[in-house]
């Protein structure tokens, strides 16, 4: 299944991949016809393959426990530092911070239930996304959750590659744990920013899926 937030860019990139496909039938010959066949093949699988929404089973504790925190996305740990987070939480936090590939599902979920009571969208730089001054140089947006545990902040941050951010969440709304709240186009990462009280469950190297992994507990 394609997720909704891609459907502009995948109807594109298909039609792309059709017309290379089309020129080599039509006009190419030999090698250079197979060559342009293959090119667009390898167009309309990758379209299909990144904008992919495959069903996630969001844990039970997630939904019945609000002190559980879950992945946002799915992708490899990059960071687990202890930072001052001035925007939301206005404290000492600790920061988790996933990188996605290309290769990866983009669609985002919400890592926490509670009402968000932040929202700001913030034009930037397109350092790669493993880049640690990615977290605040590149475009993002930032997301800032009230739970019954306090505050939490999480950000979709642009790469190298991604362009473009989709958030469909703003300042009142209720939000669940593993609910979609956008997705971030072609390879980016996200952080996920936690009072210092909270319990962890992950390190540096650990792969995640976005709405199944418990990255840890909010106390």
């Amino acid at each position: 299944m394609l997720t909704r937030y891609g459907y502009d860019n995948a109807a594109i990139m298909i039609c792309v991949g059709l017309v290379i496909i089309g020129v080599a039938f039509m006009f190419a010959r030999g090698w250079f016809a197979w060559l342009l066949s293959i090119l667009g093949g390898v167009i309309i699988c990758f379209t299909l393959w990144f904008f992919r929404d495959p069903n996630r089973i969001i844990p039970s504790e997630a939904l019945t426990d609000e002190s559980v925190l879950l992945a946002p996305a799915d992708g490899k740990i990059v960071e687990v530092t202890p930072v001052r987070e001035e925007n939301y939480l206005h404290s000492d936090a600790v920061q988790i911070s996933i990188f996605l590939s290309p290769l990866d599902v983009h669609v985002n979920r919400s890592p926490v239930t509670g009402i968000v009571g932040f929202y700001k969208y913030m034009p930037g730089d397109y350092l790669v996304a493993w880049h640690p001054k990615s977290s605040e140089l590149n475009e993002q947006s930032r997301i800032g959750v009230q739970t019954k545990f306090g505050k939490v902040l999480f950000k979709q941050i642009t790469g190298y590659l991604a362009r473009r951010i989709v958030c469909e969440v703003r300042e009142g709304d209720t939000i669940q744990s593993g609910d979609k709240i956008g997705m971030m186009k072609f390879g980016s990462r996200m952080d996920i920013i936690v009072p210092t009280s909270s319990i962890l469950n992950v390190k540096i190297g650990d792969v995640v899926v976005g709405g199944e992994t418990i990255l840890g507990r909010l106390k």
